[in-house]
């Protein structure tokens, strides 16, 4: 599947405000995570970085969305559309 179809069925997961701030909110903590990691040097922590979204992505799915995160069957093309949704015409 290209990516611009995988972006298409990603929206479609992803319709609730709440579930889309939600992912929001796990992206900027996990950029700060990542600063706050190089800042003090402990650079084993940057680890578990790609992980931090993952409780508030979730509970969004879970919560208001009910539904299956797409991380769950491709997590590489999830993450880029994080991404892209983030950057993108969505209202949140």
């Amino acid at each position: 599947m290209k990516f611009k179809d995988y972006y298409a069925y990603y929206l479609t997961l992803h319709q609730n405000k709440w579930c889309r701030r939600l992912h929001i909110i796990g992206n900027v903590t996990t950029i700060l995570f990542i600063m706050m990691a190089c800042g003090i040097k402990y650079w084993l922590l940057l680890l578990i970085a790609p992980f931090i979204i993952y409780p508030f992505a979730w509970s969004g799915h879970f919560l208001f969305e009910k539904n299956k995160p797409a991380a769950w069957t491709n997590p590489l093309k999830a993450k880029l559309c994080d991404w892209k949704m983030m950057r993108g015409r969505i209202e949140w």
